[in-house]
C-alpha cells in the first residue's frame, strides 16, 4: 500500500480543490479507476485514507451515482490487508460484482465469492473479496457467520448501512463485531438519518466504538432521552433529537457527507445503472431449453418465418419475469431512501403485480396505470404522482402507459422489462417524458436475459438514474 501522508484532517466537502499532493496519491489506483472519479469522488477517497480506511459515506447522491466506486477504491488502498469483505441489499450482490470485476481488472472470477446461502462457505478461505447480503444474516445462519468470522476480514465495505440502524436487530448484532474487529471499514449510505440520532448510533459504534460513549451516554445527550408511562409501566425513549448541531460537527470528522446541489455540475445528465440477479432454479431450466431452441433456429438453413423467430423471442421474455422475486427486493431497497420518487416500468402482467406487491408491503403510496385503468383516469393518477409528495411510485405498463403521460416528477426510472418488439420504446419514453436529460441508444441494453454458453445466469432490469433533475 502507498504511504498515506498525515495532511490535516479537516476536509470541506464544499471546496473541490485537491491539494497537488492528495492528487498524487491517486496515481495508485488503476489507471482506468482513476480516470473515471469526479471532483467529489476524489474528496470522498482522500477523507477516507487521511482516516485510515474507517469512516461513512453519506452522500446524498445516491442509486448509481458514486458511492460504490469511491468505496472499492479506498478498500484498493488497503489491497494488501485483504481479504476483502462486501456487505449488501441481496439485490445488489452481483451489481457489486460487476463494479469490482471492471474497476480492478486484475481479480479475476476465481477471487470474487458471491455467498448463496447460509451453507455457502466452502469458497470463502480462498477468495480475495466475499459479497454478502444482508438477507442471510438471520437466525439460524451460525454456519455461515462462524465462517465469516474465521476467515478474519481485515477490509470491509458495508452498503447501504442504514440497514444495521436497530439496535435489536439480528443482522446489526451478527454486523457490529464484524466491522469493529476489522482494521479498515467503509460504511455507504445516502440516508443517513441525521435528523434521528437513534438510527446512527450502531452505525458509529460499528466503527468507533465508545467515541460518544455508552448507549445510555449517547441517546441521553442526542437522542432526548426520558421516561415515558405506559400505564404503570415505566419505559426510556429514545426516539427524540437533541444538541443536533453538536452531533453533526463531532460527526463530521467521522462522515463525509455531499448534498446533491453541491455536486450537480460534476454529475452528467443521465446515468443508467444495469442491476443483474439470479434467477430461480426453475426458470433458469425453461430458459436454458428456450436458447437451446433458439439455436437451433439460428443454425438451420431456414429458420422459419418471422412469427416462429418472434414466438420464441416473446417466449423467452414471458419467462424471464417469473424472476420477479429480485425485482421485488430491488424496489424495497429503493423504496429505504425516502427521498426517492420513481417510476416502474414492466410488460407482464405478472411482473407488474409483483412490483406492486412490494409497494403495497413497503406501505408506500402509489399509483399503478395499466390497460384496466380507464384513459380519462389516467391523468387524475399522473398528477398525484406529479403534486403528491407522498406518492413516491409510479407502477407502469409499457403498453398502457408508454405514450402521451408525462412523469417530470420522478428522478429514477426502473425498467423491470424491456419490450421484445420495440427497444426503441425506451430511447423514445426517455425523450419525451424526462426532455431535459438526453439518452445515448448506444449504451441501451436491449432485452433482460443474459445467456452465456447454455447456461442462463441473471437477470438484468434496468435502473435510469436522473442526477439533473432536483
Amino acid at each position: 500500500m502507498p504511504r498515506v501522508h498525515n495532511i490535516k484532517k479537516s476536509l470541506s466537502p464544499r471546496t473541490s480543490c485537491l491539494t497537488s499532493e492528495s492528487d498524487k496519491q491517486l496515481d495508485y489506483l488503476p489507471e482506468r479507476l482513476r480516470a473515471k472519479l469526479l471532483p467529489f469522488q476524489k474528496e470522498g477517497i482522500i477523507f477516507a485514507l487521511r482516516r485510515d480506511g474507517r469512516c461513512m459515506v453519506a452522500d446524498e447522491v445516491s442509486m448509481g451515482l458514486g458511492k460504490t466506486i469511491q468505496a472499492i477504491a479506498i478498500a484498493y488502498f488497503y489491497k494488501e490487508e485483504w481479504p476483502l469483505l462486501i456487505v449488501v441489499p441481496s439485490s445488489l450482490r452481483y451489481p457489486w460484482t460487476e463494479e469490482i470485476e471492471k474497476w480492478i481488472p486484475e481479480l479475476g472470477p476465481e477471487d470474487i465469492n458471491v455467498i448463496q446461502n447460509k451453507t455457502d462457505v466452502g469458497k470463502i478461505p480462498n477468495s480475495k473479496v466475499t459479497v454478502l447480503g444482508y438477507g442471510l444474516l438471520t437466525t439460524g445462519a451460525e454456519t455461515l457467520i462462524d465462517a465469516v468470522n474465521n476467515q478474519n476480514f481485515r477490509v470491509v465495505i458495508v452498503d447501504e448501512s442504514h440497514y444495521m440502524k436497530s439496535r435489536t436487530a439480528t443482522r446489526s448484532n451478527i454486523l457490529l463485531p464484524i466491522v469493529q474487529k476489522a482494521r479498515r471499514a467503509v460504511l455507504l449510505t445516502g440516508t443517513p438519518a441525521l435528523g434521528r440520532p437513534e438510527e446512527l448510533f450502531m452505525q458509529i459504534e460499528a466503527l468507533f466504538p465508545q467515541k460518544f460513549g455508552t448507549w445510555t451516554d449517547y441517546s441521553k445527550r442526542y437522542c432526548n432521552a426520558h421516561v415515558r408511562y405506559f400505564g404503570k409501566r415505566a419505559q426510556w425513549d429514545c426516539r427524540g433529537a437533541s444538541n443536533l448541531h453538536e452531533l453533526h460537527k463531532l460527526l463530521s470528522d467521522i462522515m463525509i457527507r455531499r448534498l446533491k446541489t453541491e455536486v450537480l455540475t460534476q454529475l452528467p445528465p443521465k446515468i443508467r445503472q444495469r442491476i443483474p440477479f439470479d434467477l430461480p432454479p426453475a426458470a433458469a431450466k425453461e430458459l436454458n431449453t428456450s436458447f437451446e431452441e433458439w439455436e437451433k433456429l439460428m443454425r438451420a438453413p431456414n429458420p422459419g418465418g418471422s412469427e416462429t423467430v418472434i414466438g420464441l423471442i416473446t417466449r423467452i421474455f414471458k419467462q424471464t419475469a417469473i424472476a420477479k422475486g429480485a425485482v421485488k427486493d430491488y424496489i424495497k431497497m429503493m423504496l429505504q431512501n425516502d427521498s426517492l420518487k420513481f417510476l416502474v416500468f414492466a410488460h407482464h402482467l405478472n411482473m407488474l403485480q409483483a412490483c406492486t406487491e412490494a409497494v403495497i408491503e413497503n406501505k408506500t403510496r402509489y399509483v399503478r396505470i395499466d390497460g384496466s385503468v380507464p384513459s380519462s383516469e389516467r391523468i387524475h393518477l399522473v398528477n398525484q404522482f406529479q403534486k403528491d409528495p407522498d406518492t413516491r411510485v409510479a407502477i407502469l405498463s409499457i403498453q398502457a402507459a408508454g405514450q402521451g403521460l408525462t412523469f417530470t416528477a420522478a428522478s429514477h426510472v426502473v425498467f423491470a422489462e424491456l419490450r421484445s418488439c420495440s427497444p426503441n420504446w425506451t430511447v423514445q419514453f426517455c425523450e419525451y417524458s424526462l426532455p431535459y436529460c438526453k439518452w445515448d441508444f448506444r449504451h441501451l441494453y436491449v432485452g433482460n436475459v443474459e445467456s452465456k454458453g447454455k447456461s442462463v445466469q441473471r437477470t438484468k432490469p434496468m435502473t435510469l438514474c436522473l442526477p439533473g433533475k432536483h
